[in-house]
C-alpha cells in the first residue's frame, strides 16, 4: 500500500459509526483497497474506527468474515455478555482473542502504515464531555484501548481508562468528525456515513437513564442531551463541504433498517454488499474528485 503521506494538499477520510450499520463502511473500504484509493489520514468513530484500522492494515474482507462468523456468539455481542462482564461486547474476546488468534489482525502492517499517516480514534471524555481524538500507532500496545473506548457504547459498556483519560463511545461527543479533520489541515475529505440521505437525528429517549448511570458526570450527560443537535450540525457541515467541492460523501443509497446490534445474517450481508455496490457506482466520480485535487497541487 502506498499512502499519500507526501502529498501537498492532504486528503482525509472520515468514518461515522453506527454499530452493526458500520458493516456498510467495511464494504466501502474493501472497494477502496481493490481500487487503490489511499488517503493521508483518517478519523473513525466507534464502528468507523473498527473498520478503519482494517483498511490501514490492508486486510481485504476480514471484517465481514469475522462479523458473519461470530455475530451470534454471545461473547461477541449480547445481553448475556453485558450481565457477565458489564460490556455488551466482551473485551477479551473482541479485542484480543479475535484479532490475536481467531482472525489475526496484521499488527505489523498497521504499525508500518500508521507511521506514515495519522490514524485517529474519536472518543468522548466522560469527565468533561468533550471529544478526544487519539492518534493510534500500534494496536499491539494499549492503543487498542483507545479503539475499544471509541466503540464502548454508553449504558451498555464500562468506562475505559486510557492514559489517564476516562473515555467512552466517540459518537456521544462527535459522531462525524469532519470539523476535526479540517482543523488538522485536511482540506479535502472523503466522508463515509452510515445513514441514508435525508436522515435527521432526533432527541434521545435515554437521557433519564444517562443521568442515573453517570451521576456526577454532569458535562458528559449534557453532551448526551445535545448529541442530536451536534450530529445534525455536523451533517450540515458535510453538506456545505460537499457543495463547495471539498468533500466526497458516500452514504447508503437505500435504508435497509439495520439495527445497531443487528444479528440477522441476511441484513448484515445486504448492508455490506450495499457498501460495496455504492462505492463501485461512485468510483469514477471519486477518482475524478481525487484527480481534481491532484491537478490543484501541480
Amino acid at each position: 500500500m502506498t499512502f499519500r503521506d507526501d502529498s501537498k494538499e492532504k486528503l482525509g477520510l472520515v468514518l461515522e459509526g453506527g454499530g452493526m450499520r458500520g458493516i456498510y463502511t467495511a464494504g466501502v473500504l474493501d472497494e477502496f483497497l481493490l481500487n487503490d484509493i489511499y488517503v493521508d489520514g483518517l478519523v473513525g468513530v466507534s464502528a468507523g474506527i473498527l473498520h478503519g484500522v482494517t483498511y490501514v492494515s490492508e486486510q481485504l474482507g476480514r471484517n465481514i468474515r469475522y462479523t458473519l462468523k461470530y455475530r451470534k456468539n454471545p461473547r461477541f455481542m449480547s445481553l448475556k455478555s453485558l450481565v457477565k462482564t458489564k460490556n455488551i461486547c466482551e473485551t477479551d474476546f473482541c479485542y484480543h482473542e479475535i484479532p490475536e488468534k481467531l482472525y489475526p489482525f496484521d499488527y505489523e502492517k498497521f504499525r508500518e502504515n500508521a507511521a506514515k499517516i495519522p490514524v485517529y480514534a474519536g472518543c468522548s471524555n466522560v469527565e468533561n464531555g468533550k471529544a478526544e481524538y487519539i492518534r493510534i500507532y500500534d494496536l499491539a500496545t494499549d492503543d487498542i484501548d483507545a479503539v475499544r473506548a471509541s466503540a464502548s457504547l454508553p449504558l451498555v459498556s464500562e468506562i475505559v481508562e486510557y492514559r489517564g483519560l476516562k473515555l467512552q463511545d466517540g459518537g456521544n461527543a462527535d459522531s462525524i468528525p469532519l470539523g476535526f479533520m479540517l482543523s488538522q489541515g485536511f482540506k479535502k475529505n472523503i466522508v463515509v456515513l452510515t445513514r441514508p440521505e435525508g436522515y435527521v437525528k432526533k432527541k434521545s429517549s435515554s437521557t433519564k437513564l444517562m443521568k442515573l448511570v453517570y451521576r456526577g458526570y454532569d458535562e458528559y450527560i449534557e453532551t448526551a442531551e445535545n448529541r442530536s443537535d451536534v450530529y445534525n450540525k455536523s451533517l450540515r457541515l458535510v453538506e456545505e463541504e460537499e457543495a463547495a467541492g471539498n468533500a466526497f460523501v458516500i452514504r447508503p443509497s437505500r435504508d435497509l433498517k439495520v439495527g445497531r446490534t443487528e444479528k440477522d445474517t441476511d441484513k448484515i450481508k445486504k448492508m455490506y454488499k450495499l457498501g460495496r455496490y455504492d462505492a463501485q457506482n461512485l468510483m469514477e466520480e471519486l477518482k475524478k474528485f481525487l484527480a481534481r485535487e491532484d491537478e490543484a497541487e501541480e
